[in-house]
């Protein structure tokens, strides 16, 4: 097992090995300081019927008394209505801020029990399960909570972190070749901004990498950024990578394209503009799309800049008249680009196949 702590607003471990979460009772008792709580563990309906069993049997085995509100699974849960239903079954249940939540699942679960843990009762603690290789390198480390709005993604949040996570390894087996594959675009959007050899690493070993040594490391490097910059106000937009053409892609889609697989587009997208744009000192668009192909994910999309260009103007990364893309100008190197709101949608455009513009 490996540890890495995080030591941001909240100081906490993130513990990455094989059969965590049979082990969640023990971690949970250790972090208690009541003498007796009660446990809701919110998860999906793909998830839970997998998994919840286990967490409930170990947060029993310890003296918890536990519940569960279940979700569908799927984007579309992280929205206002499911959110309003889980506070509201939090306040029927009298769940105080001696209680804690469990977010069981993937990253949709993560950021939707996160942000109720963050409001409910002006705060209560969480705990992390991720159960997905995107949930576990990515979303369930950092504090960022959301739902979504119908303007935008992750509209709606706030910056609050677990205080604990436990990224079971073991969980990866049952995910299918998609949402894997969904995961592999995030290890690789690490490797592009931070990390050449994990690049080299990737594209060596393929599928076959060594799955708690490569996920601590997309978490480590996630752990600095987060400590150097927790609000993201700097350094932390440099992974949105590939995120803002992404979003665009999702929204248009109406969710139909994954996030994983829209952040892989946007990441080819954003590096054939940059290079189009004479932007990059080191072109390296082939080297990139071929380790996206290597894992099944896309480099470019059907959708037009146009229609990115329209749900990007309500992304949250806007400031003002200026949206930060992050740009890739070297395997291993990023960095953050002030692109005039007006030009946006010419500057994608030049990263597009001129297949999808007619």
């Amino acid at each position: 097992m490996t540890t890495i702590t995080v030591s941001a607003s909240n100081r906490y471990q993130v513990k990455i090995g094989a059969g965590l979460l049979s082990s969640v009772g023990e971690e949970l008792k250790s972090l208690n300081d009541e003498k007796c709580c009660r446990v809701c563990i919110v998860s999906d309906d793909n998830v839970f019927p997998l998994y919840g069993k286990t967490v409930i049997n170990a947060l029993e085995s310890v003296g918890f008394s536990v519940m569960s509100h279940v979700i569908p699974h799927g984007e579309g849960s992280k929205c206002l209505s499911v959110y309003g239903e889980i506070l509201e079954h939090l306040a029927s249940e009298h769940i105080s801020r001696s209680d804690w939540l469990i977010a069981l699942g993937g990253g949709v679960v993560g950021d939707l029990c996160g942000f109720c843990a963050a409001t409910y009762l002006r705060g209560i603690r969480y705990l992390q399960l991720p159960t997905t290789l995107l949930a576990m390198v990515d979303s369930s480390v950092g504090g960022k909570t959301a739902i979504d709005l119908a303007a935008g993604k992750n509209l709606c949040g706030a910056f609050y972190p677990p205080h604990g996570v436990l990224c079971d390894i073991d969980a990866l087996q049952t995910l299918n070749d998609v949402i894997f594959a969904d995961g592999m675009a995030e290890v690789i959007k690490y490797g592009v901004i931070f990390d050449r050899e994990l690049l080299e690493l990737l594209m060596r070993d393929k599928t076959a990498f060594d799955r708690e040594t490569v996920i601590a490391r997309c978490i480590d490097h996630k752990r600095r950024v987060v400590e150097e910059d927790e609000f993201d106000r700097g350094v932390r937009q440099l992974l949105n990578f590939g995120h803002t053409a992404a979003h665009g892609i999702e929204q248009h889609s109406g969710y139909t394209i994954s996030h994983g697989h829209a952040v892989a587009a946007g990441m080819g997208i954003v590096t054939r503009a940059a290079e189009a744009a004479g932007m990059i000192s080191e072109p390296f668009s082939p080297m990139l799309e071929t380790i996206l192909a290597d894992f099944g994910l896309p480099y470019d999309t059907d959708f037009t800049a146009e229609d990115m260009t329209d749900a990007i103007l309500s992304d949250k990364k806007r400031d003002g008249g200026i949206i930060r893309l992050v740009i890739a100008d070297a395997p291993g190197h990023a960095m953050l680009w002030p692109c005039p709101a007006t030009e946006c949608e010419a500057f994608l455009a030049r990263g597009i196949r001129e297949k999808n513009q007619a």
